[in-house]
């Protein structure tokens, strides 16, 4: 009776410790693989400039939580960690480090636009002056 109840035990052990682990993903993808994106409805757009070059330009339908600000988590947690988050910077640089950001705090699916507003804006995709 005892070595059927640590056998079962032990197999419960193993069952629930061998359960997948959801992780995050962060994609870097081209402006084409962005525009394609932008197109699905449960997409969150986040530009992650400071409000300033915010103002220059942007890619429609964004919002501009700015990386270097204080609030700048707390701000970040607003979004829906289930729903997948759209990322630009002006040249990738913070974005991507905005992305390890997000892993952290558990964001599900994080694309991360290549070369940034830059880009965007050289390969003649449409935004916002």
């Amino acid at each position: 009776m005892k070595t059927s109840s640590i056998l079962f035990s032990l197999f419960l052990v193993l069952v629930l410790s061998c359960k997948p682990q959801i992780e995050s993903e962060t994609k870097v993808v081209s402006p084409e693989e962005m525009q394609t994106l932008l197109q699905l409805d449960n997409v969150q757009l986040v530009d992650v400039r400071t409000p300033e070059e915010f103002q220059a330009g942007y890619i429609a339908e964004a919002q501009n939580i700015d990386f270097m600000s204080p609030t700048f988590e707390e701000d970040i947690k607003t979004l829906d960690k289930e729903k997948p988050v759209l990322l630009y910077c002006q040249k990738g640089g913070r974005s991507a480090k905005c992305a390890e950001k997000m892993k952290d705090l558990g964001f599900k699916k994080i694309y991360d636009l290549q070369g940034g507003f830059s880009k965007w804006k050289h390969e003649g995709f449409k935004y916002v002056k």
